[in-house]
């Protein structure tokens, strides 16, 4: 059996979605990087929940979130052979935001993350795929990425997320915790 490593990016480079290599430090690998944090902190939250609504909806976004990598991980050249987010997976977002706000009373205010486990590691997961949409800005900003939809993509995600922090905050019986409360 072969090495798991090859000592290809030893240099600092890595190969991509296209001809040649580019540096680690790139937009493109940061934006990359923070999508796949997400995912794995997503992975996090789903182990931790025993809520199968919240399981199922973090596992379909886990492979939306492997096609987003893809996306931003091609090269001009590729970006067509890449192009799988669309504006149905962001109204799948939306239905699934609207389907459990319906069944909540969002909080009016601020809230302290941590009430369970899981609704920690999905605040965690919540400011990382902010992070990534900041990121993703970046290369939209430079020109470096066209497709303005993936913005749009991770900006509902976030909101999805928070609403699912909510929602296994509220299952453990406790609710969310403000921060204005003494």
């Amino acid at each position: 059996m072969a090495p798991f490593f090859t000592g290809k990016g030893d240099a600092g480079d890595t190969g991509f979605l296209g001809e040649g290599r580019i540096s680690k430090a790139s937009q493109k690998i940061e934006a990359v990087g923070s999508v796949d944090e997400a995912s794995a902190v997503l992975g996090l939250a789903r182990s931790l929940s025993d809520s199968e609504t919240t399981k199922t909806i973090i596992l379909h976004i886990q492979k939306q979130l492997y096609w987003l990598m893809a996306e931003l991980s091609a090269s001009e050249a590729t970006a067509e052979l890449f192009d799988r987010l669309s504006k149905e997976d962001v109204a799948w977002l939306e239905e699934q935001i609207i389907q459990l706000e319906n069944a909540l009373t969002m909080p009016k205010d601020f809230i302290v993350p941590g009430e369970t486990p899981a609704s920690g590691a999905l605040s965690l997961a919540r400011a990382i795929v902010r992070r990534a949409e900041r990121r993703v800005v970046a290369l939209y900003e430079t020109g470096d990425l066209q497709k303005q939809g993936l913005i749009v993509y991770l900006n509902r995600l976030s909101s999805l997320i928070f609403i699912l922090e909510v929602y296994e905050s509220s299952r453990s019986g406790g609710g969310v915790r403000l921060v204005k409360e003494e």
